[in-house]
């Protein structure tokens, strides 16, 4: 059973209760936070595998919250609750380094299954290791290598190469990144997938070696040659 330490961030005491006795149920560890602030204390005083925030919250909201975080090099996956339908403002989440997102009200099972999936590289088997052109990617030391140099990716951005990767020459299409990263199926005025794979591009593309691929209209693909 999973000993994954997660922390639950929402200012209704009865979600906030709710989902860590659920948590706890499934095996997992469970800490809580009333808002943005104490989570904020708590992050800074525990080493946690996941994150779930709400987002609208007195003092500092699950945006803020998340803003810090990634500010300061904190890239713990978080998953944001909201009641927000706008899908704007899931893109702006996204943007911000959130790594899913649940809208409320939401199903205790379908919330639990994205939690697993955010934990995925806790109890996997038998670890991935992809190679394309130039690039490595070892999933048990979650590490990407360029060239035997190290390449520092987010947490969703290594999702995201892996996903192509697993794909090798196939093209990927928008809507199953989409899915299969973010847990949307869902690609109108979204551009999240698009700056990723431009961080992505960014961070590995070399003058030797530009092997993520544009395939317009439908998607993306990664090769091994330039």
């Amino acid at each position: 059973m999973s000993k994954a330490k997660i922390l639950v961030v929402d200012d209704e005491a009865g979600v906030r209760d709710m989902l860590a006795d659920a948590l706890r149920m499934q095996g997992y560890t469970a800490a809580v936070a009333a808002d943005g602030q104490a989570a904020l204390r708590e992050i800074h005083d525990g080493n946690y595998d996941l994150i779930i925030s709400d987002v609208n919250m007195p003092k500092v909201s699950g945006f803020e919250l998340l803003e810090r975080m990634r500010a300061t090099g904190n890239e713990t996956p978080v998953i944001m609750l909201t009641a927000r339908g706008d899908r704007a403002d899931v893109a702006v989440g996204f943007r911000a380094g959130a790594d899913d997102y649940v809208t409320k009200p939401f199903g205790l099972e379908e919330l639990m299954l994205r939690v697993a999936a955010r934990l995925k590289h806790l109890t996997a088997g038998q670890a991935e290791v992809l190679e394309i052109g130039p690039i490595r990617l070892d999933e048990d030391l979650h590490q990407v290598t360029r060239d035997g140099e190290a390449i520092d990716l987010s947490p969703t951005e290594f999702r995201l190469l892996q996903e192509l990767m697993q794909r090798r020459g196939k093209v990927a299409t928008k809507s199953a990144l989409l899915d299969s990263v973010w847990g949307i199926t869902w690609a109108t005025d979204v551009t999240v997938l698009d700056t990723y794979i431009s961080y992505l591009r960014k961070k590995l593309h070399t003058d030797n070696w530009q092997g993520i691929k544009t395939v317009r209209g439908i998607g993306f693909q990664i090769e091994g040659n330039k």
